[in-house]
């Protein structure tokens, strides 16, 4: 058998096989990359930003149709299946680009965003409502402080209404001392939250950005394969992978 051949059929069918752990892969990546936006959705004011990661599960659900698709055209030596193996192969890589080309526009964009909208949430805070709910989170969760640092709370109304003390979200892990007084420092977090916040969400858009690069990828080589596979069809019969 040609070797181009036989390369080229071995690549489809690893590519068909591989579909289905891509497509769990990226839901998981996707659903990951939502959960961590969830989580701090009241500093994000910019919802668009979790478009990459629906784009992401949109493309895991088709892939493992595919799949199926893909794979049965390959033994079967189907040609229209190919063909439209490679249509969709298409679609997915025009999505995975979109989707890379939207997360690489938007992690600029994480830091402008969080310096808005996290100094209004926290000027919100009152102890009780859903911004101090989010705020407690996000300072428990990251072990910070404050958007810059611990002394921006001397700026917020809630700290002089509790005898200029900081909530003890801002506390230590296991200070069972701490009070939220600034006197005892060596029991309060004093870095401030945005700095972390935005490395935690680009480190997420980052992993996210890298794992549709690399099934894109996967997606130009198998688009190749079957550009191999049809010009040869037109000189020699189509020869099975396991002649």
């Amino acid at each position: 058998m040609d070797c181009g051949i036989l390369t080229s059929k071995t690549v489809l069918l690893f590519l068909s096989l591989i579909f289905w752990a891509a497509g769990a892969a990226l839901a998981y990546v996707g659903s990951y990359v939502i959960k961590s936006y969830n989580n701090f959705e009241d500093f994000v004011s910019d919802k668009y930003s979790v478009i990459p990661a629906a784009i992401i599960i949109g493309v895991a659900v088709v892939m493992f149709v595919i799949g199926i698709v893909g794979c049965c055209a390959t033994l079967r030596e189907s040609k229209v299946g190919l063909g439209f193996f490679l249509i969709i192969i298409m679609i997915i890589f025009a999505a995975e680009v979109t989707a890379f080309v939207f997360g690489f526009i938007y992690r600029g964009r994480i830091k402008g965003d969080l310096e808005k909208s996290m100094n209004s949430v926290f000027q919100k805070y009152d102890g009780v409502n859903t911004e101090a709910h989010a705020v407690d989170y996000l300072q428990s969760q990251l072990e910070c402080c404050g958007v810059n640092n611990i002394t921006d709370w001397t700026a917020i109304p809630w700290y002089g209404q509790h005898n200029n003390s900081v909530p003890h979200s801002c506390c230590k892990a296991n200070a069972t001392q701490c009070t939220g007084q600034l006197t005892r420092l060596d029991l309060l977090n004093t870095q401030g939250c945005e700095a972390k916040l935005e490395q935690v969400l680009q480190d997420v858009l980052g992993y996210a950005m890298l794992v549709i690069l690399g099934f894109a990828i996967i997606k130009l080589f198998g688009m190749l394969s079957i550009c191999v596979i049809a010009c040869r069809s037109k000189k020699n019969d189509y020869q099975p992978l396991y002649a």
